[in-house]
């Protein structure tokens, strides 16, 4: 009797069909684990993003100025100011606020502080631009210098501000209470931020976010007097 088996060609011919299965089976599976990847990081990346225009919303919505300063510029110490500059893709906004929060018992700080969102370089990387943001816990004689910065958006490609006048009834690119000529002691009823970024997995293409803040306190403050 003739013992039943597999030629060497068959067992080949089995090898080969199993290592294609098996591959391909591979790559779907690394493919998948690709593609998740890469959403998971441009649903990181839209955290990010939202998280920052979140902050930014909330510290807008507590920004105030001051009439209460001292009358000589020698002996004036602090300064409070609301000023937006229109930089084309590289807006900024410098502005004294009610947002600081203590992080330490007996801390002597207030609530107020200095806050700052500009564009500029990556320390890190020179060809990248980012959104940074800078806080300074006690208010000064300069509201634009000072305190520390932190990055809060990488990858940015337009940020824009612009700023409701009510009683021009109309958007401005710019606002400033230290000027006599442009908006003194008043602030914005509205603020309009638009943040484009780089899109994180198609080179070329960008994504843009915005957003719009109401502010409540729209006349400088005046314990002595106020009569906006």
């Amino acid at each position: 009797m003739k013992r039943a088996g597999f030629t060497l060609l068959e067992v080949i011919l089995a090898v080969s069909v199993l290592a294609l299965v098996g591959s391909m089976i591979y790559g779907g599976f690394a493919q998948t684990a690709l593609n998740k990847a890469r959403v998971e990081g441009d649903v990181d990346e839209s955290r990010i993003i939202h998280m920052a225009l979140e902050r930014m919303a909330r510290e807008l919505t507590v920004a105030f100025v001051s009439t209460h300063t001292n009358p000589s510029l020698d002996l004036r110490v602090v300064e409070t100011a609301f000023i937006g500059k229109d930089r084309g893709k590289e807006d900024r906004i410098d502005f004294t606020s009610f947002s600081h929060r203590r992080l330490y018992r007996n801390a002597r700080e207030s609530d107020q502080n200095e806050l700052s969102y500009f564009v500029t370089q990556d320390p890190e990387d020179q060809d990248v631009q980012v959104l940074a943001r800078r806080e300074q816990n006690r208010i000064d004689e300069d509201p634009r210098r000072g305190g520390t910065s932190q990055i809060l958006v990488r990858n940015v490609d337009e940020f824009n501000i612009e700023y409701f006048d009510p009683l021009l009834s109309e958007w401005v690119q710019t606002w400033n209470t230290e000027d006599v000529l442009a908006q003194p002691n008043r602030l914005p009823t509205q603020v309009r931020i638009r943040l484009s970024v780089k899109h994180p997995s198609r080179r070329g293409k960008t994504q843009t976010f915005g957003t719009r803040v109401t502010l409540p306190l729209n006349y400088a403050l005046n314990h002595a007097n106020y009569n906006p």
